[in-house]
């Protein structure tokens, strides 16, 4: 995209196919920009469908809105006799806009046998289809996808890149997905830092080039506000990092391990004033398992979600005697504006 970008369209080219790797939406940008009245056509296909089972294309004209709101560009619908389902881990069918894993089949047609010699990964890969003829089979893709209402699947992003944290399942996919919606992202990553009672999202942004070179820098709490608005509360990162650029491996993907660590978010501690601050303190401590609280600490980035947040309402119920709403910790996460709420 960015050769196409500096020394433009061939004049003779009609339509380009992309494939292989995800197309990010600023990559196709650059080649809408590059090459206006040329049809782009996105296949996507793993080895062991043969060749491509889905595709999508975007004509000269065509409306951006055709695009959606993922980070990556959709894969489209299906082609030939093929057959696809988005499941759940126990092989439940998802409805329109739910992400879950994508599944291929198709009768006579586009699965593989297996794998030579390798019957355990054959056995993990490919499964009996519960929908299907008996003896079909379907090819599980470790891709998460969600169907629009007309059939085009979105590409969210990989299996292996979903995440449980605090008892609640979460699709970095869909972080980075909305992240990358932002007009001023160029891609972002995220990620789980840490283990245990001090693990935390953390989500790496690399701007566009105009963001970079504009006169007021997009800054992390702009990108945060975004996510606000269009995430659960659980899915908002921690941290929100931005760098010069994402690190990358020799086949040009983002390279996590290469990540820097975040920096650790000290406050100066202030205690308390009064009862109330006090008690609420010693919840907030409990329930999300630190080991102090001061008047200026945020509940969500001590660590706490929105079962944290039901339980630290019922413990104010039964220590305060106050029916103060859940919603009062969103509308306050900040210690001494919550003592504000329940008093």
């Amino acid at each position: 995209a960015e050769w196409a970008l500096a020394h433009g369209a061939p004049p003779t080219l009609r339509s380009l196919t992309v494939g292989g790797e995800a197309t990010s939406r600023e990559a196709f940008a650059m080649l809408r920009r590059a090459m206006p009245n040329v049809r782009v056509v996105n296949g996507y296909g793993p080895t062991e469908t043969v060749i491509t089972p889905t595709l999508w294309m975007f004509r000269p004209g065509d409306d951006l809105a055709k695009l959606g709101d993922a980070a990556y560009l959709p894969i489209g619908t299906l082609v030939g006799a093929r057959t696809a389902h988005v499941l759940d881990a126990r092989l439940h069918p998802l409805p329109v806009g739910v992400i879950g894993e994508l599944y291929l089949g198709g009768e006579g047609i586009g699965v593989a046998r297996g794998y030579l010699d390798r019957p355990a990964l054959t056995a993990e890969r490919f499964v009996p289809d519960p929908y299907g003829a008996p003896g079909a089979r379907l090819y599980r893709t470790g891709d998460l996808v969600r169907r629009r209402a007309d059939g085009v699947f979105d590409f969210i992003g990989r299996v292996d890149h979903q995440v449980k944290l605090r008892g609640l399942r979460i699709e970095l996919g869909e972080i980075e997905a909305q992240l990358a919606a932002h007009d001023a992202v160029r891609e972002a990553c995220a990620v789980v830092h840490g283990q245990g009672a001090h693990a935390q999202l953390v989500a790496y942004v690399e701007l566009t080039a105009d963001a970079q070179s504009a006169a007021r820098p997009v800054e992390a709490a702009t990108l945060d506000a975004h996510l606000r608005r269009t995430l659960p509360d659980y899915m908002v990162p921690a941290q929100l990092i931005v760098l010069d650029a994402l690190p990358r491996n020799a086949n040009s993907k983002v390279d996590r391990a290469r990540l820097p660590a975040p920096a650790r978010v000290e406050r100066a501690y202030e205690a308390p004033h009064d009862g109330d601050e006090t008690v609420l303190a010693a919840i907030w401590r409990e329930v999300l398992n630190v080991e102090r609280v001061g008047r200026g600490d945020h509940f969500f980035e001590l660590g706490g979600h929105s079962l944290a947040a039901v339980r630290v309402a019922t413990r104010v119920a039964e220590r305060l005697g106050r029916d103060v709403p859940v919603r009062a910790l969103f509308e306050a996460p900040v210690l001494a504006q919550y003592a504000r709420q329940v008093a």
